[in-house]
Order: structure tokens, then sequence, then C-alpha cells
């Protein structure tokens, strides 16, 4: 669908993607964000590789398209340099939570203000559907011929140990839902995680599984141990917040307080004096275009 927030390259994710509706979940929060006072100039978008990586393709946002399972530390370095951004990361489940598990561990620890969406497939859609870290014991495919031997990964208790101070799960399907859950993440002063139910429909077609399956929480939990008894429920996939504590400040104020460094830095040639000095020669000016 054309708009002001979609680009003109042209899409190529499989008809009936779950993408589809997180891009368009992602586009409602952005307006809703321009609405409450968060204009798009001051939102940044990374990405990693996958076919959650063309959303950086897709969307008309400020930021850098990242290597797989880097997304995170590129979104980090952002906020680092500029904190009076708010900082985005599409990622994919194989790309986060396989080789870019360590960055979203650390970055929930040390409360990085940033956005995780995870688009959570199940499998390596891009190149062809072999199981991820989130994909199901006894699942098919390219790399599990005889079925995956192994148990999926829960990421919503390891995140709440990890420390992340913002946990939700939304679901594609719901696209309202969804896009509120995205705005809520955005506004949290800290690092937000958004695990996103996301079917493939080439290589795990969940729909009808997560259509029966999906239950939005109501009331949402109320404390931690609330928090992960949810998280840990085997008999629905709920949907929601289930942990959310604004009581720790954000890495960037933790580690530089309230500087700027794109806004609070020397001018140049403070900069190159600064250079020859530390070289230790006589002529700054050498320095000079």
């Amino acid at each position: 669908m054309a708009d002001d927030l979609t680009s003109y390259r042209e899409n190529t994710w499989c008809p009936g993607c779950g993408n589809f509706a997180i891009f368009n979940a992602l586009k409602k929060a952005v307006r809703k964000l321009g609405d409450s006072g968060t204009p798009r100039r001051m939102l940044a978008h990374t990405a990693g590789i996958g076919c959650h990586g063309k959303m950086f393709d897709y969307l008309m946002l400020g930021g850098f398209c990242s290597l797989h399972g880097r997304a995170l530390a590129t979104a980090q370095g952002i906020k680092l340099a500029n904190p009076q951004l708010k900082v985005i990361s599409s990622v994919g489940d194989g790309d986060c939570y396989g080789e870019g598990i360590e960055h979203l561990i650390f970055a929930a620890k040390r409360n990085a203000d940033i956005t995780v969406l995870v688009h959570d497939n199940g499998v390596y859609g891009l190149t062809t559907g072999q199981v991820a870290p989130t994909g199901a014991r006894g699942a098919r495919g390219p790399s599990t011929p005889q079925g995956n031997p192994e148990e999926p990964l829960n990421m919503l208790p390891l995140m709440l140990e990890a420390g992340a101070t913002f946990v939700a799960r939304g679901y594609s399907g719901n696209i309202d839902h969804l896009s509120d859950l995205i705005v809520r993440a955005v506004g949290h002063p800290g690092f937000a995680f958004v695990d996103i139910l996301q079917p493939c429909v080439s290589f795990n077609n969940t729909y009808e599984k997560y259509n029966k399956a999906t239950e939005v929480m109501s009331p949402e939990p109320a404390s931690f141990d609330d928090a992960m008894k949810a998280a840990r429920r085997t008999d629905r996939m709920l949907l929601g917040v289930f942990f959310q504590d604004m009581s720790r400040p954000a890495h960037h104020v933790a580690l530089q307080g309230q500087r700027n460094p794109s806004q609070d830095r020397p001018d140049r040639k403070t900069r190159l004096d600064r250079v020859a000095g530390l070289l230790g020669t006589p002529h700054p000016g050498r320095f000079a275009p």
C-alpha cells in the first residue's frame, strides 16, 4: 500500500506473510507516536539479516541496515551517540536468538534504551526454512529432515532473568493490539523487548495454531513473579505486557549522564589540537586539510 511511510522498493515477501501485518502495525505506531509528540525524524531504525530485514528497505525511516545478529549493537551505538533518538530494531528469531543472542542478553542486562521487535516465525525463512531457535520440537525442514530433536527457546523468561525492564508479546494476526504494544515499548525509558508471533506461510504456517492459542492478558501481571508464571504457561500463548520496571536508569544515562555526544563535542580545531598533543607533534596545523 503506497503511503508516506512506504518506500518505492519492490516488496518481495511471500503473499500472506506475517511481516505485512508487522509492517502495518509499525507504521500505525509511528503515526501514533507522531501524534503524541515523537516525530518520525526522532526515530531511528536498525535491522538484521533475514526476511524481517526487508522491513528496513520498505519503511521510510532513517537508520542503519546491520549485519546478521548485529542490529542491537548498532542500535546501542546510535542511542549512545544521540540519546534524543528513539531507536527501534527489527530483528528475526534466527537472527537475534541465534547468532545475535549475546547482544540481546547484554542489551537487556545493561538496560539499553532501545526497542527490540522480534519477528518470531520459528524458521530461517530467507534461506528456505531451516529450524530456528524457537522452532518446535519435531519440526521438519532442510536442516532437520527427521524432525527437530531440540526443545524451542522460551525467550520471555530469559529476557526477564536477563534484566529487561519491558517484556511483551504480540501477534501479527492482531494488528491493533500489536501497534499499541509498539507504542508502549518505544515510550518505555529502557530496554523494551517485544516478541512477535509471526506465521511464515511458506515454511511454518502457524495461523490456525496462533488464532486458537493466543489470548490477550487481562489484567496484565502485577509483579515479576507473576510475569514469570505467565511467561512459562504452555496451555495458552498470552499476549500483552508481561513486565515493566521504570525504576532503573537507562544505560546511556548511567554511562554518560545527560551528555549528548552528537551535540556536546569540541569543534574541529580543538579536536585536531588534542590529537596533535597526543601524538607529541609541535605542528597542529599539519592535520589541517
